[in-house]
């Protein structure tokens, strides 16, 4: 069943309506078929102007949306042979974190990403994709192992931060995130990461330090969530929509600040509308991105990666 956003109940009314029209049993096809024909134009028009103008806010609605397509359906559509690869080799294997090897397009890549799971006992199992240290430091062994191996990197990052619990800090949550940060930056192999829905604080950027960061239309990327910020500026969640606004989150304001490379284009009405449309958009991007790269010696791809986030904030506004 489809899952509306607030600010989607005139989409809502529209798409019941065409429901109904269909589902009558009457003897002139015709008619129902021009009608539904109409009602279906007028649903494509609302929908494009719809998601032509939403506020901050609004974004991180749809990127929160649950019929988003996560990790797992990007591993299961854009990548074949897969071979996860668990554990940190310290503590534990952390399931908001995901890893390992397939191919893309018959090249051999190393896949990292956030997985917030789609139902409620595999959120709970991802624990809604929030890492603990050990997930960051399971990264780190795979971002060396593929680096070790001359595979490319792809990390799909798709949270709202790191988890902030008591056992996560006793482990040493802040250390693994620099760690994954420098990992990152040290790989000598092409690293491209995708935005595909949050990118919140210090648990998207340790897999989001890459050559080429690519963005979802309607993903959102943050320094701290609206909530947090909201909380911290004005001691309450009700400014959250005011602390989204100011923060520049969206990713054609984030593109324009030069923090992210390219912003993928979403089907219309967000990617939750169409996976089919969404995995082909991302394939294309990628595949560029990773051609790009390829004709690269490994201390150039290097050189350029530091010089790259070294060079941030340095943008006239």
């Amino acid at each position: 069943m489809q899952t509306y956003l607030d600010f989607e109940k005139s989409i809502a009314e529209l798409e019941s309506r065409i429901r109904d029209v269909k589902s009558l049993e009457s003897g002139d096809e015709k008619n129902i078929a021009e009608e539904v024909a109409s009602l279906e134009t007028k649903l494509d028009k609302l929908l494009r102007s719809t998601y032509a103008s939403l506020s901050s806010w609004d974004k991180i609605k749809v990127a929160r949306h649950p019929d988003r397509p996560h990790l797992s359906d990007y591993i299961k559509n854009l990548f074949t042979d897969f071979m996860p690869l668990s554990g940190d080799r310290g503590f534990a294997d952390d399931h908001a974190i995901i890893g390992g090897i397939g191919r893309f397009k018959g090249q051999s890549v190393m896949v990292v990403g956030h997985e917030k799971g789609n139902d409620t006992e595999s959120r709970i199992k991802h624990n809604f994709g929030m890492a603990r240290p050990e997930g960051f430091r399971k990264a780190i062994r795979l971002f060396e192992l593929a680096s070790q191996f001359n595979i490319p990197i792809i990390t799909f990052v798709d949270t709202a931060g790191a988890y902030p619990g008591v056992g996560a800090e006793e482990r040493g949550q802040a250390e693994a995130i620099a760690r994954s940060t420098e990992a990152c930056l040290a790989v000598k192999v092409p690293l491209i990461s995708v935005i595909i829905g949050e990118g919140g604080s210090g648990g998207a950027v340790a897999l989001a330090v890459g050559n080429k960061v690519l963005m979802m239309e309607h993903a959102v990327y943050s320094v701290i969530s609206p909530e947090g910020c909201a909380s911290i500026l004005w001691r309450t969640n009700e400014k959250a929509e005011d602390a989204a606004n100011a923060l520049k989150i969206t990713a054609q304001d984030l593109h324009k600040l030069e923090v992210v490379d390219e912003v993928i284009a979403e089907p219309i009405g967000g990617a939750h509308r169409d996976h089919e449309k969404t995995m082909k958009a991302v394939e294309k991007s990628l595949d560029n991105a990773l051609m790009e790269l390829s004709a690269m010696s490994a201390d150039k791809i290097k050189e350029l990666r530091n010089e790259k986030f070294l060079n941030m904030g340095n943008v006239a506004l």
